[in-house]
C-alpha cells in the first residue's frame, strides 16, 4: 500500500518539520509549503494529496484565500490549523469548505486521530447495506462514487458533507443527532459549543438550494437534524 500523501501549508518551520518527523514514521509522505502562494500551486499543480493540513495565518495569502482557491478546482480534506479559541476563525474555514479543523496548540496524537478519520471516510468501501444509490425527492446520492446530484445536476460537495448526507439520507424521516453525526462521520464526540456539524449542514443546504429552494433538512434545535421526504 502506498503511503498517503498530506500536504503541510504552515510558516512554521519548525512546526512543519516536527510534524513531518511524527507523521513520516506513521505511513504518510509529507510536503510542505511556507507561504499562501506556495501553498496553492502545490495544491492544485496536479499532484495527488490525500489531505492538507492548512494554517490561518500566512505570507502572501492567508488560510481563508488559499483555501478559496483549492476550492475552484479541488475538493481535496482539508483541515485548518487555527489560533485556541478563535471561533471566527473556524466556523469561517468551514463556511468555505475546510472539513475540519485543529487549535493550536494542538496534541499530536489527536491530530493523528483526526487525519485517520479523514483518510479513513475517503477510503470508505460502501457495504451491501450502504453501497445502494438514494433517492428522495429531486437529490440522489451514489455512495460508491461518492456523488451527489440535485434535479439531475452534479453538486460538489466535500468528503466531510458528503458523509453527513449519506448518513441523513440514509435515516431519512428520522431524527440523527449532532452527537451521532459527529462520531460518525468526524470520529470524535461532540463538543460543547463545537458549531462544525451546524456549519457543515449549512453548507450542503445552501449548495442544494442553488438548485431547487426548498426544505429538504429539518433542524430540530438543540438536537440534530431529519431529512425530509421517501426514499425512491
Amino acid at each position: 500500500m502506498s503511503a498517503k500523501s498530506i500536504l503541510i501549508i504552515d510558516d512554521d518551520k519548525e512546526l512543519t518539520q516536527l510534524l513531518s518527523e511524527y507523521l513520516t514514521p506513521q505511513g504518510y509522505a509529507i510536503q510542505c509549503a511556507h507561504d499562501g502562494l506556495t501553498g496553492v500551486k502545490m495544491a492544485t499543480s496536479g499532484e495527488h494529496f490525500d489531505l492538507i493540513l492548512l494554517d490561518v495565518m500566512l505570507p502572501e495569502l492567508d488560510g481563508f484565500e488559499v483555501l478559496k482557491k483549492i476550492r475552484i478546482s479541488h475538493l481535496t480534506p482539508i483541515m485548518m490549523l487555527t489560533a485556541k479559541g478563535d471561533d471566527f476563525d473556524r466556523i469561517f474555514g468551514l463556511e468555505l469548505g475546510a472539513d475540519d479543523y485543529m487549535p493550536k496548540p494542538f496534541n499530536h496524537r489527536e491530530l493523528s486521530a483526526r487525519i485517520k478519520a479523514i483518510i479513513r471516510r475517503m477510503e470508505f468501501v460502501p457495504s451491501h447495506s450502504t453501497h445502494q444509490p438514494i433517492t428522495i425527492g429531486d437529490v440522489n446520492l451514489q455512495p460508491v462514487s461518492r456523488s451527489v446530484l440535485c434535479d439531475n445536476l452534479a453538486i460538489e460537495v466535500t468528503s466531510t458533507e458528503f458523509s453527513i448526507l449519506h448518513l441523513l439520507m440514509m435515516n431519512c424521516g428520522n431524527l440523527v443527532s449532532k452527537q451521532d453525526i459527529s462520531k460518525k462521520v468526524l470520529g470524535r464526540p461532540l463538543a460543547s459549543y463545537d458549531r462544525s456539524i451546524d456549519m457543515h449542514v449549512s453548507n450542503i443546504r445552501k449548495k442544494l438550494n442553488k438548485i431547487n429552494n426548498k426544505e429538504r433538512i429539518k433542524t430540530v434545535r438543540g438536537s440534530g437534524y431529519i431529512f425530509l421526504g421517501s426514499a425512491a
